[in-house]
């Protein structure tokens, strides 16, 4: 057996507009979009009548992807939920990125929230994390040369 890499991340979102703008603004491309619905939908994610919209957004190069996904039905009754870096579960996608302080720069000028300023971990990379909508944490990492 053998696993050959990580096909795609899943981001449940509420405001697929919104969350699809953060990822743009950020540097990422979409690259397809669709609906998906029915009894094989709702068979493979264990859930009854079910309708979504996606977006699939990748680096220009397309070696990372991530699906955004709205439910339209069913609904989750407890809408958006703040998560802290330190709740449980998959809390954060990280990022490997050039000028990290130009990325920084360029994602408070839309307004997101930047919890940790750029810090240096050892001789080895620039580190910071970013709020985005709906709570989306996001891990900026630039490799030191």
């Amino acid at each position: 057996m053998k696993i050959n890499r990580i096909d795609h991340v899943g981001v449940i979102v509420n405001d697929l507009s919104a969350v699809k703008a953060f990822f743009l603004d950020f540097g990422l491309e979409v690259k397809g979009e669709w609906e998906m619905e029915g009894d094989l939908m709702g068979y493979a994610v264990g859930l009854n009548d079910v309708k979504v919209a996606c977006v699939g957004l990748g680096t220009p190069e397309g070696q990372t992807w991530i699906e955004l996904i709205k439910f339209y039905s069913p609904s989750d009754e407890k809408d958006v939920q703040q998560p802290f870096a330190n709740t449980l579960g998959i809390r954060h996608i990280a990022f490997a990125v050039e000028d990290i302080d130009a990325v920084v720069a360029k994602l408070k000028t839309k307004g997101n929230d930047i919890f940790s300023e750029i810090q240096q971990y050892e001789e080895s990379y620039k580190l910071c994390y970013v709020r985005g909508p709906e709570g989306i944490i996001l891990e900026l990492a630039e490799k030191i040369k």
